[in-house]
């Protein structure tokens, strides 16, 4: 009996592993300059508007894959499976035999390029046993206190007691399950104000996001952000608007689920989303020629860290989980230069033991921030309040209270956002690999923020930061010579030039990796931040 069970395991391996995973990328699309110049046939009315006001240039990323390549790959003969499309990087994710996959470059002329998910064909599966949701499936007893803890501990509340909970802010929420969301009474409230706006199963192709049932980790997720029990529970952004994309195939574990999540993320571009919060993570695949070595997790390599990036670039907030690993290290996106990567901590607002560390791998801090995730009070989908661990609710806590304090400065971009939460953080000057920069205070935010606004000399945009090699500097008026000055952390001055352009750029490309303190002065104002060379 034993034989013949061995001969059924490796039969069936062997079944799987025929199939392999890639993403085919494409060489042009069409009607590039038309759709530019006409970008309501592209991008929903509030995209566009959103990215004006912004600053957000309508590019080649924003125009659609040619649906005809996609059908044309999808046709029996090609032997492979088109499982996602991403329009910012022109591409598909496809599934099929190494030869099939391999012979689409030479069957089709706009195929540009396949890059394989196994690395080393640019294999065995191994089955893994861990529940990547575990830990935050798992309820622990707990007596009824305040649920209002993990609020107030990034003085969010303090938002609210001036009306910024987040109206006017639209958040997309990617993730993998949100049963009873359309009809469980923690969100009656987000229901009869009409923010709850809709949702699409990425995994399924079914516009029916609330179908899945078997996974209710976005349900719980998002009661952070948006649930409401009377005088028992109020997340951080209780009247923002949210649409839910359901991204994670809680079934398996592969790289698809990347494509899955860059394609949400377009479309929430597409929607004009303001604020991404992704409660997931991936590093260890089910085939561990997929999974993603320590080294690739530097900010900007894996396929989703690339797309979170673009989000960014788009002007949208990506929130993200720095994950449960601890002593593992963050998995991707959370990785990503341009991402918000938020640890967990007690309700003390000390380290908790499960949150994922960052490294010297990642060229920039992170975590960046933190916020409740042990013991954090969420809502099942069978409308308890219960307590769980995990960064998954450290996330939307952080996410919810950005998108308050974004209401309350509505002209600030992303990057500024970023920047002021950083700023008010409790440990701002000495961040490290566990927490980041601390415990952010969204009052201090606010005010920070406010102060940069009052004076418009003081509104001076260095961007990016942390920076690899150019720096670009932008001051709204120049009346007279501005003096630039940075200095080492031993306060030796390592660049010194004056500024005579309200925009110019700094080449850093030869400084070595560090922290810096970064002076401008003009008359008798000035102006100090904290500049991180990558």
């Amino acid at each position: 009996m034993k034989k013949i069970l061995l001969i059924i395991i490796v039969s069936t391996h062997f079944t799987i592993f025929a199939q392999q995973d890639a993403w085919v990328y494409f060489n042009q699309k069409e009607n590039v300059q038309a759709s530019i110049d006409n970008p309501i046939s592209i991008l929903t009315q509030q995209a566009i508007d959103r990215k004006n006001a912004k600053g957000i240039a309508i590019d080649e990323r924003d125009v659609p894959v040619n649906e005809t390549y996609i059908a044309m790959l999808k046709a029996p003969e090609t032997g492979v499976t088109v499982f996602a499309k991403s329009k910012w990087f022109n591409a598909v994710y496809v599934r099929g035999s190494e030869e099939d996959i391999n012979a689409l470059v030479d069957d089709f002329a706009f195929v540009e390029s396949i890059h394989f998910a196994d690395e080393s064909l640019n294999s065995l599966r191994v089955d893994i046993s861990e529940d990547k949701f575990e830990i935050e499936t798992t309820n622990i007893d707990f007596n009824y206190g305040n649920t209002l803890n993990q609020v107030e501990m990034i003085n969010a509340d303090a938002l609210h007691l001036q009306d910024y909970t987040g109206e006017g802010i639209v958040v997309a929420i990617l993730d993998a399950g949100f049963p009873n969301v359309d009809t469980m009474g923690a969100f009656q409230r987000l229901r009869d104000n009409g923010d709850l706006l809709d949702g699409y199963d990425f995994v399924r192709r079914d516009a029916n996001v609330y179908a899945f049932a078997n996974n209710n980790h976005g349900t719980k997720v998002l009661s952070d952000m948006a649930g409401f029990v009377q005088d028992q529970f109020v997340g951080t952004a209780p009247d923002a608007s949210y649409y839910l994309f359901l991204t994670e195939d809680s079934a398996s574990e592969t790289p698809v689920e990347e494509a899955y999540w860059v394609e949400a993320a377009e479309r929430s571009d597409s929607l004009g989303v303001h604020i991404i919060n992704t409660s997931l993570g991936y590093k260890t695949y089910q085939n561990t020629n997929y999974s993603h070595t320590n080294e690739v997790l530097d900010g900007s390599t894996t396929f989703i860290t690339r797309g979170a990036n673009v989000a960014n670039e788009k002007g949208i907030l990506v929130v993200t989980s720095a994950g449960n690993s601890g002593e593992s290290g963050v998995g991707a996106p959370a990785d990503a230069t341009g991402v918000l990567s938020i640890a967990a901590v007690d309700a003390d607002g000390n380290y908790a033991a499960f949150s994922s560390q960052g490294s010297a791998f990642q060229t920039t801090q992170k975590p960046d921030v933190a916020a409740r995730g042990l013991a954090a009070f969420v809502i099942d989908d069978s409308n308890t309040i219960v307590n769980n661990n995990g960064t998954s609710f450290s996330s939307p806590i952080m996410a919810g209270g950005i998108a308050s304090l974004w209401q309350a400065l509505p002209d600030a971009t992303n990057e500024e956002i970023k920047d002021y939460v950083r700023r008010s953080a409790s440990q701002y000057t000495t961040p490290d690999y566990l927490i980041g920069y601390g415990i952010p205070d969204l009052q201090l935010a606010l005010d920070i923020g406010l102060s940069l606004q009052e004076n418009s000399f003081f509104e001076f945009n260095v961007y990016p930061n942390p920076v690899f090699d150019i720096l670009n500097i932008q001051i709204p008026t120049v009346n007279e010579i501005s003096t630039l000055r940075v200095f080492d952390v031993l306060g030796k001055t390592v660049i010194e030039q004056d500024i005579t352009e309200s925009t110019s750029q700094l080449n850093m490309s030869t400084m070595a990796p560090g922290l810096y303190i970064m002076t401008i002065q003009s008359g008798n104002t000035s102006k100090t931040i904290k500049l991180i060379k990558s």
